[in-house]
This record gives structure tokens, sequence and C-alpha cells, in this order.
């Protein structure tokens, strides 16, 4: 996988994170520095770890799989991505509020977390420093994250859905890719 694939999933994988600290925004209405540092270490820190996890548990089951990996890696963006854009477009609106403890950022931080989880079992399939990867996926939702807070506070929930949708389609879209390449239908 190239930097240019990297970086799609990285932003792919932060929207969840940029939706949610959109939000932190707007219940805090004047963002700080430290507001928008802390919601970034949050997310960022989880983002990087998550792969990292995944990974880890992909590379148990690779010599078993190897035959199916890219379907295994286009199944899982596409549920990933498909389930972004389902959830960017429920009626369901969700109630967040300024709270940046522990105790509010970690399940945060958890769930927007859990997709790049399975990334990270598709990485075991891929041609993949896992390392740098995670650390690249962490700073890129780090700096969105921030500037997400800064967003929030700013213009307040209309980008929200928007985010989520655009992370949706570039995870579908990198799974078909994976794909389509391994079908040697389509050769980047």
């Amino acid at each position: 996988m190239g930097i240019v694939e990297l970086f799609f999933v990285a932003v792919g994988l932060s929207m969840d994170a940029f939706a949610v600290a959109i939000c932190k925004g707007l219940a805090l209405k004047k963002s700080s520095g430290k507001d928008m540092a802390l919601v970034g270490l949050w997310f960022g820190g989880f983002q990087a770890l998550m792969p990292v996890a995944g990974y880890l548990v992909g590379v148990q089951f690779r010599e078993a799989i190897v035959a199916v990996d890219h379907w295994i890696a286009f199944g899982l963006l596409a549920v990933i991505g498909g389930n972004m854009i389902r959830e960017a477009l429920s009626p369901e609106e969700e109630q967040e509020d300024g709270n940046l403890s522990p105790k509010a950022m970690l399940p945060l931080a958890l769930a927007t977390s859990i997709d790049a989880l399975a990334v990270g079992v598709g990485f075991a399939f891929l041609d993949v420093n896992i390392g740098a990867a995670a650390g690249f996926i962490g700073g890129i939702t780090f700096g969105l994250s921030a500037a997400g807070v800064k967003v929030g506070s700013l213009f307040g929930a209309k980008y929200k859905s928007r985010a989520e949708i655009a992370g949706g389609v570039i995870l579908i879209l990198l799974g078909t890719k994976i794909l389509l390449e391994h079908l040697e239908i389509i050769r980047f």
C-alpha cells in the first residue's frame, strides 16, 4: 500500500472522529487550543493503537486465509464505509456535551476507532508497515479532530454528515480498488 492510499485510508478512518469533534466544538461554543489538542490526542491516539491491535490479530490468521485476503480487505472496508454513510444519513441526532473528561472521551475514542481495528486486520493481509501506517493514521486523525473542534465551535453541525459520508465513500472506494487490483481488473 502506497502513501497515497494510506493517506486516503487515514482520512476515511478519521471522519467519525472529525464528526464527533465537530459536535464537541459545537457544545463547547468557544474552543481553546488546549481543548483542540486534548480531543486530537484522544481520537488520534486510539486511531493509532487500534490498527496495530487489529494487525496483530490478523497476522495470526494470515496463512490460513491468504487466498481470500483481498475479499476480506474489500469486505471490511465496504462494511465500515457503508456503516459510516448509513449513520450519516440516519435521522437520529447524537446529543453531545462539552465534557472532555476521560470518562466522557474514552467511550467516544473507542467508538470512533473500532473501524480502525477492522482496517488493521485488513492490513495484515497487505504489504503495510504497520508502525508507520498507525502513526500516520493517528497523526491525520489528531489534526482533523483538533480542526473539527474549531470547526464545530465556528460553524456548528452543518458539516458533520458530509464528513461521515465522505469518509464512508473513501473507504468503499479503497476496498474496491484493492479487490480490483487483486483480481487484475485494474492496475495502479
